[in-house]
């Protein structure tokens, strides 16, 4: 008795045309490398830290807007009715009790909101930090991209003409410097040119 054998569910590799088209890809790569860094800061929060921005993101909607101002026209009418009814009310005016629950909340709104702009803050300089290292690595590439095609330009067989501007883009960027130069600017109040006023006056 012959038997037959199942078909197989393994899943079909990719053909080099596949991955070389993926490898060509700048877009689709930079996006997987921002959504893998943002996946990892993800892994990294807390149930707590994640309830407590949850709760953070339901305050700042219109809606918790209309239900606080609601809960306190209901408060307010709900007292001054039951006083010009002569019963016992819960909190007279000028609503004591009201003033506390109100700040209580307020109080409590900005521990929430805080708690989330630290966290965020803490990716923000993460992210600034890995801006300024693929910045730095971009600027050393491009300085060593220049001397190789200098020596290449002095290796051919054709007229070698000084060029000084390739000359100087040949030094690599000091970050010191740059940040030295920054600072002395901005301690003597020098401010770059406003590019909008200098096109009005060229038009002009």
């Amino acid at each position: 008795m012959n038997t037959k054998t199942p078909p197989s569910t393994a899943a079909p590799a990719d053909t080099p045309a596949q991955s070389s088209a993926r490898d060509l890809d700048p877009i689709g790569q930079n996006i997987e490398s921002i959504l893998a860094f943002y996946l990892d800061e993800e892994q990294h929060i807390t149930r707590s830290q994640r309830t407590l921005e949850t709760i953070s993101g339901s305050l700042g909607r219109p809606l918790y807007l209309g239900a606080i101002v609601l809960f306190v026209v209901l408060w307010i009418l709900a007292n001054v009715w039951l006083h010009q009814l002569g019963f016992a009310t819960v909190d007279p005016p000028p609503f004591p009790w009201l003033q506390g629950i109100v700040g209580l909340g307020a109080f409590l709104t900005m521990i929430v909101v805080l708690i989330k702009q630290n966290r965020l803050a803490k990716l923000e300089e993460r992210r600034t930090y890995l801006e300024l290292q693929v910045n730095l690595l971009t600027e050393q590439k491009t300085t060593k991209l220049i001397n190789l095609i200098e020596e290449l330009r002095r290796d051919l067989p054709i007229k070698d003409r000084h060029d000084p501007e390739a000359t100087a883009y040949q030094q690599p960027t000091d970050p010191k410097s740059v940040l030295a130069a920054l600072d002395e600017r901005l301690a003597t109040g020098e401010r770059a040119p406003d590019l909008t006023e200098n096109k009005k006056k060229e038009s002009e």
